[in-house]
């Protein structure tokens, strides 16, 4: 049987579901005013008349913005930083948190300081970017994925969250003949399933999202991702937009409401590299909340 609550508890409950819709309301309405506008006819769309239901549906925008030089190529790359980097962010980062946990590690307290000091300071753009080079990380795909094997932060979650878990589970593991490897991937992974998902959300949102490295490392348009595609077509929409419309006015009937605008190449684009990463996040939602709650908290 269900227990009736008193009447502050079911104004709360109102009340707590009316905010938190509203705000999920108002997450989700810019996502849809951006589809709404890329299937709707392009004339009303520039004039900015389409606000709530789509008018005149058609996909001619996604059909001729899939086919612009680079966009494939750039996929695969946003693709492969994401999913490689975030594997080997999580790995390294939950391997590095494991082993700072660890009470018998030469200067553990130096080097976790030494790691989380990064957080609050950093030489600055120009030092960086002398760094990378010297390094041979320009026009390398390699400089998406080494820089991000750790982060701090997510070091602070994993380290938490491992150092709440029983020792008595290592201990057994341990007089049964287990070294820190085995420990780390038989017993510490799969019981940090919650925090690992957590990181790995924040690493692949971060990667998928980052285009400045690309911006200042990448001179060879073999390595532009999508983001950094995106960051140039929005500064050359128009230009990109007058391409397109000659292209079309040449090979079938003018439509006004298919011809391609500035305004169409911006939202078009904008969504074509947004909805991957919407997909990853449900992905991981059961695990999310109880991650990043636990990882956080001390005790």
């Amino acid at each position: 049987m269900k227990k009736k609550g008193t009447a502050g508890e079911v104004i709360f409950q109102i009340a707590n579901y009316t905010i938190f819709g509203l705000f999920t309301l108002i997450c989700i309405l810019p996502f849809y005013y951006l589809f709404i506008n890329t299937i709707s006819d392009n004339s009303l769309v520039s004039q900015g008349l389409i606000l709530w239901k789509p008018k005149g549906i058609h996909f001619t925008n996604y059909m001729e913005v899939l086919k612009m030089k680079g966009l494939g190529n750039s996929a695969l790359i946003s693709v492969g930083r994401t999913v490689l980097g975030t594997v080997l962010n999580v790995f390294g980062t939950a391997f590095l948190g494991y082993a700072l946990g660890k009470q018998e590690l030469w200067g553990r307290k130096f080097w976790y300081r030494f790691v989380i000091i990064t957080m609050y300071f950093n030489a600055g753009i120009i030092p960086w970017f002398i760094n990378m080079k010297n390094l041979g990380l320009t026009n390398n795909f390699l400089a998406y994925i080494i820089p991000g094997i750790i982060s701090p932060f997510s070091l602070i979650l994993f380290k938490t969250y491992a150092e709440n878990l029983p020792a008595s589970l290592e201990e057994s593991a341990q007089l049964d003949g287990a070294g820190y490897g085995v420990l780390f991937l038989k017993i510490i992974m799969p019981l940090c399933k919650p925090i690992v998902a957590t990181i790995a959300v924040f690493s692949a949102v971060g990667q998928w999202n980052s285009f400045t490295d690309t911006l200042f490392l990448m001179s060879d348009s073999r390595y532009y991702t999508l983001q950094f595609i995106l960051y140039q077509y929005l500064n050359e929409a128009n230009a990109i937009a007058n391409s397109l419309r000659s292209s079309m006015e040449n090979g079938i009937a003018a439509d006004p409401s298919l011809l391609i605008t500035p305004t169409a190449i911006k939202m078009t684009v904008s969504m074509v590299v947004v909805l991957p990463i919407l997909f990853v996040y449900p992905l991981f939602q059961r695990y999310f909340v109880s991650g990043i709650m636990i990882g956080a908290v001390k005790g």
